[in-house]
């Protein structure tokens, strides 16, 4: 961020800090401007934007300061020029790509026509869109449930495959009361598109939010016995599932199951949703020797679940020394217990060894493979 000098004292920035948010990294620049709308300076904020609206970054910016700038139509007609200036991606004349700076210019433009009232041509524009969705939300989808055009959001989660849509609706009918809908929405779409899991844990919290944990656990049974879903997130969400509702051993049972079909083998990534399992079965010390005699407990990655195990017991001094065999991985918890310690001076000197100075882990993505967890 600019220094103080950068700074008026009757507010705004001087000359010298514009120059220098004109060359800074988007991310600054993007702060920097935000900072300024927030303190009533949303105009400036936007003419220091606009040249950089070619990167999706600072696109977003812009058309975040534009309205308390009062110049949504501005930002409308700058993200319109940057459409039509798009060129197809590829030769191929059936690809229907775009090269297209700011790339996401269509949601952004679909974002101020919903500003202004002009829902019609928002849906639209969605409808242009090469990436339907970002983080789990699309944002066609979300647009139309917040305008509760159910019959178009449910012709559209129809056809679209991520689920995204699906989630949406199953949203919007959940706040309207709908909760066999919503269930049916999650169930409809988990049998036409072969069960993605992200779906069946949505389904499971929606049934869990109401009550039905029998159902919910059934779900997510389900799919981790699938040929989809048999990995290690699944079964983390059924153990958790298992956990929060008073049924570890339940969940113990299941990946005694599990394991019982690797042929009695089990990695780490598995074995660690055994420990707070057997943690609610009053079975704390039994699963620190198992940690322990885990053929990889004696991994950085296993020192973090053991310290857990060890300090839950008050047995800080041992979770310490696990944790100092692998120092340049584990140093904030390190720290933390330390700290718990007294031993403020030696938190203070784990902290300050820099990572270039610390001992590196092995880096799994070094142009080599492994098969060697964690995964």
């Amino acid at each position: 961020m600019p220094g103080p000098n950068c700074w008026r004292a009757g507010g705004g920035p001087t000359k010298r800090s514009r120059c220098a948010i004109r060359t800074r990294n988007p991310g600054t620049r993007s702060s920097w401007t935000r900072l300024l709308a927030r303190h009533g300076q949303a105009p400036e904020a936007f003419d220091l934007l606009q040249p950089g609206i070619e990167g999706w970054f600072l696109a977003q910016a812009l058309v975040d300061v534009a309205e308390a700038a009062g110049r949504n139509e501005e930002a409308a007609a700058l993200l319109q020029a940057r459409i039509e200036a798009a060129v197809p991606a590829c030769d191929d004349p059936d690809c229907h790509r775009l090269r297209l700076e700011p790339s996401n210019a269509f949601d952004l433009l679909a974002t101020v026509r919903e500003r202004q009232g002009r829902i019609d041509e928002a849906i639209a524009l969605l409808r242009r869109r090469d990436v339907t969705s970002v983080n789990g939300r699309d944002a066609l989808a979300d647009l139309l449930a917040r305008h509760d055009r159910i019959k178009e959001l449910r012709a559209y989660a129809a056809t679209e495959t991520l689920g995204d849509a699906a989630r949406s609706l199953a949203e919007v009918l959940e706040e309207h009361g709908d909760v066999e809908g919503a269930i049916s929405v999650y169930r409809t779409f988990a049998e036409e598109s072969d069960g993605l899991w992200s779906v069946a844990h949505l389904r499971s919290q929606l049934l869990v939010r109401h009550g039905m944990v029998d159902e919910a656990i059934a779900v997510m049974h389900a799919l981790a016995d699938s040929p989809y879903g048999a990995d290690g997130c699944v079964v983390d969400s059924l153990c958790t599932l298992y956990a929060e509702h008073g049924r570890a051993r339940e969940g113990l049972a299941y990946l005694d199951t599990l394991k019982e079909r690797r042929g009695g083998k089990e990695e780490w990534d598995f074995f660690r949703m055994r420990l707070p399992l057997m943690v609610d079965c009053d079975l704390r010390d039994e699963a620190i020797k198992q940690a322990r005699a885990h053929p990889e407990g004696g991994t950085w990655y296993a020192a973090w679940s053991l310290s857990d195990l060890l300090a839950g017991a008050g047995r800080l001094e041992e979770a310490v020394a696990v944790l100092e065999q692998h120092p340049a991985e584990t140093s904030h918890i390190l720290a933390r217990h330390l700290i718990d310690l007294g031993r403020i001076e030696d938190a203070v000197r784990i902290l300050q060894v820099p990572p270039s100075a610390a001992p590196a882990p092995d880096d799994p993505w070094n142009g080599t493979y492994s098969d060697e967890p964690p995964f």
